[in-house]
């Protein structure tokens, strides 16, 4: 008889995907199938790269790595009408077959499932604080090129743009950002935003992997202006080194600094742009570009929206 606890815990915890794939004969999922943070697939795939590698040079490989390989690449060679999609493997959906060879990023059902089945977590920021009209709420980490960060669990962090952006440029039309598994770079070009043909690229905050793009806001780029840090959010990231990343962003005194800093540049600006001194203690408008059709899209982005070269 199989003691309680022991089949209490095969009954609740599911099989790797690398065992389900028949690469090892033993391993359970402790990580709900989050596998950018769990120690085991990168040991894995750390051996079958060497493997390939050592393959390539013509090295023949021995012991019980040899036979180690890709859990997709095994899986490939099964017969297509019997060849599970990664959801089917992970216990979301009832067996489908896969017929992208695991490119998860070129196939609609994937697209679909997370657009549907996923439930996202309710961003609520704790508090507000006020910079002449501009919002900007606590426990976020702000980029200088007016992107943020929202920590979430397991080395995940939200990201999206700041109030002062979307008030500077107004409603945006279109949204591009790179697809699911692309990797990104701290300071470097992350995802764009365009207004009737007007384009703004905005950096990356951190350095990560993109896990999710927010499929409400690839279908409603306004979604960003009505709300910029909630439900406007444009990506998940999974950041391996995050601590390292969060010292090159402001958090809350400093960014209260940095944000009343930019008012009071943007007042300046606007002054020298229109001749018209601003008012002392007035609050921005939702739509500066809308609002002032002298000021050109390229100064305001050359003074506030930092464009990689």
């Amino acid at each position: 008889m199989i003691p309680m606890k022991t089949a209490l815990k095969q009954i609740t915890t599911p099989d790797c995907l690398w065992m389900q794939a028949g690469v090892v004969k033993q391993k359970h999922c402790h990580k709900d199938f989050f596998c950018n943070g769990c120690r085991f697939d990168r040991a894995m795939t750390k051996v079958c790269l060497a493997n390939e590698e050592m393959k390539q040079q013509g090295t023949p490989l021995k012991g019980k790595r040899a036979n180690f390989v890709f859990w997709k690449e095994r899986l490939q060679k099964m017969p297509l009408a019997k060849r599970p999609c990664i959801h089917h493997m992970k216990g979301s959906i009832e067996f489908k077959n896969c017929s992208k060879a695991y490119h998860c990023v070129d196939c609609e059902f994937d697209q679909y499932f997370h657009d549907q089945f996923k439930v996202h977590t309710v961003l609520k920021p704790v508090s507000f604080d006020d910079i002449n009209g501009i919002s900007l709420p606590m426990g976020y980490y702000l980029h200088s090129g007016h992107s943020w960060i929202k920590i979430e669990d397991q080395g995940m962090v939200r990201v999206g743009i700041d109030d002062f952006a979307c008030r500077l440029l107004g409603k945006f039309d279109k949204f591009e950002a790179p697809l699911m598994g692309k990797k990104l770079e701290q300071g470097k070009p992350a995802f764009t935003l365009s207004r009737q043909g007007h384009e703004v690229c905005f950096l990356s905050p951190v350095n990560g992997v993109i896990t999710e793009v927010n499929a409400q806001v690839r279908k409603t780029p306004g979604m960003i202006n009505q709300e910029p840090y909630t439900n406007g959010w444009v990506f998940m990231l999974y950041c391996p080194n995050l601590k390292q990343d969060l010292k090159q962003l402001m958090f809350m005194d400093t960014c209260r600094g940095f944000m009343g800093s930019e008012v009071k540049r943007l007042y300046a600006f606007l002054e020298e742009e229109t001749q018209v001194k601003a008012a002392d203690g007035g609050t921005l408008v939702s739509d500066l570009y809308g609002n002032l059709p002298g000021v050109l899209w390229e100064d305001l982005l050359k003074a506030f929206i930092p464009q990689a070269p």
